[in-house]
């Protein structure tokens, strides 16, 4: 996501954070089984990792890579260079199945990168925790950060430890600690195709009414022939929802000790409920839409199962835009094209990128769409390409690299193979199992 020499489109970078500015957009192209979703899957076991954590008796779950038997029992590696509450951040692990080998932090400059702690198990000393003690003088603080490492299990990450154990409580300054788990927690989402974006928005709908104009001005805007949105108020009883996982939310909703005051639920015809507690009671409503009916002043409310695939997937986009226009947020999503007309899917990029000129948000996409490969919408180093080797490793390389004129039309080269990442056929004439119609 750094910027190559290009200076087309200027206004696709964001505004630099410490001397280092980043690509607002990213589409990833690549044959079937080229690795697209491994990568996003990577990228989302991290943050998983780091925010669920691992029990002390379990193994680290994740598949290494098969192929090759040198790498069956070596460690792997995995690093984030983010950008979060004005300051850039390198954070990275070393693991395998049964530790975490070494873990680190440092906050990074255009001129040098700062050290804010280290983690090494083949050290004598395993945590180097010597900047955060600068900055937390008092001796009860220093030893509860050293009671904290030293009680980190073999399995589990720092950053963990820090999230799980309330640190922040015992300590005055964690600050680039706090700031990464925030990241992780609330600005990176990773989204795969069957997923469905951010209901907590569509719930604050019925008391937000610029939210609501704007979701309704965006359906409007797409040609959803869709008048509006609401959520209307039903029995608890009517829920679509197999009622063992109805009792156990609403059982959490009223616990005491809960933290939750509302739930939102997916049914499996593709209707949203939304729980919400009030006065220890709770209260149902469903996500419904508005169609005109002609001859009539009032609309026809729809249930979303009676919208198409196409509808529900733009309504799942639009409090996506929508946040990605507030600021602060990256989203990496596998297939965003699944269900929608290519106009929509290359409209929804062209969007985000025009009207987030002051905005550092970010929108990762791993695509099969050929329609957005073309220089009207992207610059040279926003397309990247995806291709898996003889020996079935993946890897990727940037349009960036290619001597290509700025109106150079790429999309008929990449279908031709020019750019290396599409299916590569075999020869028909030697498939003997298939019948010959010429006999």
């Amino acid at each position: 996501m750094i910027p190559g020499k290009g200076t087309l489109k200027s206004d696709h970078r964001t505004k630099p954070i410490k001397g280092i500015s980043v690509l607002k957009s990213a589409v990833i192209f690549g044959a079937n089984a080229s690795g697209k979703s491994n990568l996003i899957k990577a990228i989302d076991f991290g943050k998983k990792l780091i925010l669920k954590g691992i029990k002390p008796e379990q193994n680290i779950e994740f598949q290494n890579f098969r192929l090759d038997s040198e790498y069956i029992n070596k460690d792997s590696r995995i690093e984030y260079e983010i950008q979060h509450k004005n300051k850039n951040y390198a954070y990275g692990f070393v693991f395998n199945k049964a530790e975490i080998v070494e873990e680190w932090l440092y906050e990074i400059t255009k001129t040098q990168d700062i050290k804010i702690f280290e983690r090494n198990k083949n050290q004598n000393e395993i945590f180097d925790l010597d900047l955060l003690y600068s900055k937390n003088k008092k001796e009860d603080e220093k030893q509860f950060l050293k009671f904290i490492a030293k009680g980190t299990p073999n399995n589990q990450l720092f950053l963990t430890e820090i999230r799980t154990r309330k640190v922040k409580e015992n300590v005055t300054n964690i600050t680039d600690i706090l700031n990464v788990i925030d990241w992780f927690q609330n600005s990176l989402k990773v989204i795969s195709p069957n997923d469905k974006y951010n209901e907590g928005l569509k719930f604050e709908l019925k008391s937000d009414e610029r939210l609501l104009n704007a979701f309704q001005e965006l359906l409007e805007y797409f040609d959803t022939g869709i008048n509006g949105v609401c959520l209307k108020k039903i029995d608890f009883d009517n829920i679509d929802v197999p009622s063992k996982i109805l009792n156990q939310i609403k059982e959490d909703l009223l616990n005491v000790k809960s933290e939750n005051i509302r739930a939102s639920i997916l049914s499996n015809v593709n209707t949203t409920y939304f729980l919400s507690k009030k006065d220890n009671e709770i209260y149902a409503e469903k996500f419904m839409t508005k169609h005109k009916v002609k001859g009539q002043n009032e609309d026809e409310l729809f249930d979303t199962s009676d919208e198409s695939d196409g509808t529900n997937r733009i309504i799942d986009f639009i409090p996506l835009l929508m946040d990605l226009l507030l600021g602060d947020n990256v989203f990496i999503i596998d297939e965003m094209e699944r269900s929608l007309h290519p106009n929509l899917i290359y409209d929804l990029i062209d969007l985000f990128l025009s009207k987030s000129k002051n905005v550092n948000s970010q929108l990762i996409l791993a695509s099969h769409e050929s329609s957005l490969l073309t220089q009207k919408l992207l610059r040279k180093d926003e397309v990247w390409f995806i291709v898996k080797d003889i020996e079935g490793s993946s890897k990727l390389h940037s349009l960036e690299q290619y001597n290509i004129r700025f109106d150079k039309q790429i999309r008929k080269d990449y279908l031709l193979g020019r750019y290396k990442a599409i299916p590569r056929l075999g020869n028909r004439d030697k498939l003997t199992v298939l019948p010959n119609q010429n006999k």
